[in-house]
């Protein structure tokens, strides 16, 4: 991390250090463990956490935004923060919470922050000092060097104030969409030129690391949220977008979601041509298999508990190849680095380079150009390695916007095209998690991040449900998300980190939220529990992985709300399932999750509700084509990958035939 620079006054970073030692303080232990003594005394400040902060704060914010973290500094300071006690901060922490929800925002962001840096940022020599005492191992192998792990597309490098480059087709974004269109187009002949936000990085770069890993490859740096703070977001930024981080969980598009979508004019999805012509494609392409596919102690007890209560449960199919080894799985949201992911880097972009196609790493489309109704290129800006910026003018008569479902109706908004559907029906298939204690370690970290799933649950409500499944161990992200009653029993709970295991749903949602400019033209993400069908289906979701935890086992339960909802065995499990149910579900009330952003720009055949028609075309601009999960007229219910990509080979094919 950047050393802190002079952004706070004195005050307020004495404010924020107290603060900041107050979600992670040192506490007293009875334990005669020398290694869980120094972990319980070990305090925020001895890892420099609140400058570390500082430091973030400077490199992402804006000035304004910054000045709204000296405020609620300033107010704290104003209760008498630096003169109390840690059990006097913890009271007034929630005191404040309650009483003024902006300022219960902000206090959720910074204690997100103070966990995440003291469970996540390593040393120099890639450990972080807490992870011994929670089990964690950290990485388990050095990235190969770069000669080892070559890089192998083809890039244009530029420099200087401007540049322009010009091609038959611009693809804005290199994700599980992009890369598809770009790979079948270069494929046709076409000249193509990939606009990617992100950095080419591959094997050499990912170091195994979580806090490096969402700085370097997320979205946000892995911060991003809703307006509200209803919803964390977790996209891929970096060249292949999200296929470089997912879990590789690789879903075919259910049929009646194909049929839904047909009714709304995206005419033959219902047809199994669809599905020969470009699903099965796909498939084959990313060499998606189960014969990989193995099931690591989550997992186990995940099974063990579906299997106790009745549920059928499937393995799930991996873009994996046969070098994979599970040894290795657990950090592959970080990247792959022995380079089995079968991730666009290694499959569609591939095609694309090997074709002609070329890459524009470090670039951000500011607006589609057009003159008549009819694209003619794209306004962009790249960033140098050495901190300067480029002017780039694209001039290309075709023009794939498929920068995900936050950036792409942005960049429709900011060139004023699009109609009045842009940013509507935004979808992010909402996720929640339950931990379950066990009384044998579970190791989370260890083997695929995620290999098995349930559809107990699809369809529930009208077609509308979620499914199960779970996820890996990442002390940095789960410690965000974990109840915060005292730093002390926070630590209580991390201490116990390698004994617990993470049940997670991933919800069809029924409802939408929207995506739209803020004043400095950047996008802004509206999207809380404000349908009746996706709050009953969120407190469903959170019983049902409690009761699964319980039937597997666990000696303890417990949900992601910002307060406590804990149970223990020899605790009434029905009265801990109705608290469950009873409990908040708004913004920083419980730790929800989307990996799935889709349907802002959605395909369909009225231009009063849908951006592109149902070939993928915008209704209103010639040779502009959505390409990637904004395109989705509904939430498909599923993890979206195999889709994305079925659904722009699709879109692929009407660009060529014109």
């Amino acid at each position: 991390m950047a050393e802190a620079s002079a952004l706070l006054s004195e005050t307020q970073r004495q404010a924020l250090e107290a603060l900041c030692d107050t979600f992670v303080p040192s506490v007293q232990t009875d334990s005669g463990d020398p290694l869980e003594q120094a972990f319980m005394a070990r305090a925020a400040s001895e890892l420099q956490v609140a400058a570390n902060i500082e430091g973030l704060l400077a490199e992402a914010m804006l000035a304004e935004e910054v000045a709204a973290v000296g405020g609620l500094l300033d107010a704290l300071v104003g209760e008498g923060l630096l003169d109390a006690d840690t059990e006097a901060r913890t009271a007034l922490i929630h005191g404040i919470s309650a009483a003024d929800p902006a300022a219960r925002h902000g206090l959720h962001q910074l204690k997100a922050l103070t966990l995440l840096f003291f469970y996540a940022l390593p040393d120099a020599a890639g450990q972080n000092p807490n992870w011994e005492a929670i089990g964690y191992p950290g990485p388990n192998s050095p990235a190969p060097a770069a000669d080892a792990a070559p890089k192998t597309l083809t890039v244009e490098e530029l420099s200087g104030e401007s540049a322009t480059l010009t091609a038959d087709v611009c693809v804005v974004g290199s994700g599980a969409g992009g890369a598809v269109i770009a790979a079948e187009c270069a494929r046709a002949g076409k000249s193509v030129l990939v606009l990617e936000a992100g950095q080419y990085r591959n094997e050499s770069d990912f170091k195994q690391l979580e806090l490096p890993g969402y700085l370097e490859l997320y979205y946000g740096g892995g911060l991003a949220a809703s307006e509200s703070g209803s919803i964390a977001i977790l996209a891929g930024a970096t060249l292949g977008g999200g296929t470089t981080v997912n879990y590789m969980n690789c879903v075919r598009t259910p049929e009646a979601i194909l049929a839904e979508w047909a009714g709304h004019g995206l005419d033959g999805l219902d047809d199994p041509s669809f599905v020969s012509d470009h699903q099965d494609v796909v498939l084959e392409r990313i060499g998606a298999n189960t014969e990989q596919t193995t099931q690591n102690g989550t997992h186990q007890k995940l099974l063990e508990g579906c299997d106790s209560l009745g549920y059928e449960h499937r393995p799930i199919w991996r873009n994996a190849s046969g070098e994979d080894n599970a040894e290795f799985c657990g950090y592959c949201a970080f990247g792959c680095q022995q380079g089995c992911k079968r991730s666009t880097l290694k499959t569609w972009l591939q095609d694309s380079s090997d074709a002609g196609g070329r890459v524009v790493a470090g670039c951000h489309a500011d607006r589609i150009l057009s003159e008549d109704g009819r694209a003619i290129g794209v306004e962009a800006t790249v960033a140098g390695a050495d901190g300067s910026t480029t002017a780039l003018t694209v001039e290309a008569p075709t023009v794939v916007v498929a920068c995900g479902a936050c950036e792409s109706p942005a960049l429709l908004l900011r060139s004023g095209i699009g109609g009045p559907a842009v940013g509507k029906n935004l979808r992010l298939q909402p996720a929640f998690a339950v931990i379950g204690v066990y009384e044998e370690p579970v190791n989370g970290w260890e083997g695929q991040v995620q290999s098995a799933l349930s559809d107990r649950f699809v369809g529930i409500e009208d077609g509308y449900g979620f499914l199960i499944e779970a996820t890996g161990m990442f002390p940095g992200l789960l410690s965000a998300s974990y109840p915060w009653e005292s730093g002390a029993a926070h630590k209580q709970l991390m201490h116990m980190f390698r004994w617990q295991a993470p049940f997670i749903t991933v919800a069809r949602d029924h409802g939408s939220g929207e995506v739209v400019l803020d004043e400095h033209d950047r996008a802004l993400v509206r999207w809380d529990f404000d349908d009746e069908v996706d709050e009953r289906l969120a407190r469903q979701a959170n019983v049902e992985l409690a009761r699964l935890h319980q039937a597997a086992g666990a000696l303890e339960v417990f949900t992601f709300h910002d307060r406590e909802q804990r149970w223990r065995q020899g605790e009434d499990f029905d009265d801990f399932l109705a608290a469950v149910e009873s409990a908040p579900y708004g913004p920083q009330d419980i730790a929800c999750f989307t990996a799935h952003q889709l349907g802002s720009c959605r395909m369909g055949s009225d231009p009063e509700t849908s951006v592109a028609d149902g070939r993928g075309r915008l209704h209103d601009v010639e040779g502009v084509w959505i390409g990637d999960g904004s395109a989705f007229p509904t939430a498909p219910g599923v993890n979206p990958m195999v889709t994305i990509m079925s659904l722009a080979h699709r879109t692929a094919a009407n660009i060529l035939a014109g």
